[in-house]
């Protein structure tokens, strides 16, 4: 099967990748800040966010355990709009001219890190503590993978064609 590489694509059509990534990173970094915010990006941050600190009576802020519902609600949106936003972004990988294994994994990681990192927030708030470094290393190379990603479709956007 002929690859239709992304240097062979319309200005046009270029312009409108190039709108779409600049906005879906705007989000995933405003997200990214916001896990920033209430989790400090320490693991006793993360498992503050999720099983609360109502015992901690040094804590600035007071963080209460997330119920059944909120936990539901954060496990399934995030794990539903996430595996969409790097689908497209893979779709995306796949229409680049690159090496191959490299792609591969930047079209694959992320998926299984969307499910490492929120199965592991979800073992996590049922008490397995361990969980906050896994959710920790997966969402990291979730965000690596993604960043790589939006480069190397940069990159492509902006090569001159042969």
């Amino acid at each position: 099967m002929k690859v239709n590489y992304i240097q062979t694509w319309t200005k046009e059509l270029k312009l409108l990748v190039g709108t779409f990534l600049v906005v879906l990173s705007i989000g995933f970094f405003s997200g990214l800040s916001f896990v920033g915010e209430t989790s400090s990006f320490s693991s006793n941050g993360i498992q503050e966010s999720y099983l609360g600190n109502e015992n901690d009576e040094t804590a600035e802020v007071m963080k209460f355990e997330k119920t059944d519902r909120e936990m539901l609600s954060i496990v399934h949106s995030h794990i539903l709009s996430m595996s969409m936003i790097f689908f497209l972004v893979a779709l995306l990988v796949y229409h680049v001219e690159f090496n191959t294994a490299f792609k591969k994994f930047l079209m694959i990681e992320p998926l299984v890190s969307v499910v490492t990192t929120f199965g592991g927030i979800y073992f996590l708030w049922k008490g397995i503590l361990w969980m906050k470094y896994v959710v920790m290393i997966s969402g990291m190379l979730m965000t690596l993978s993604y960043t790589l990603s939006i480069l190397l479709v940069f990159w492509a956007l902006f090569k001159k064609r042969n």
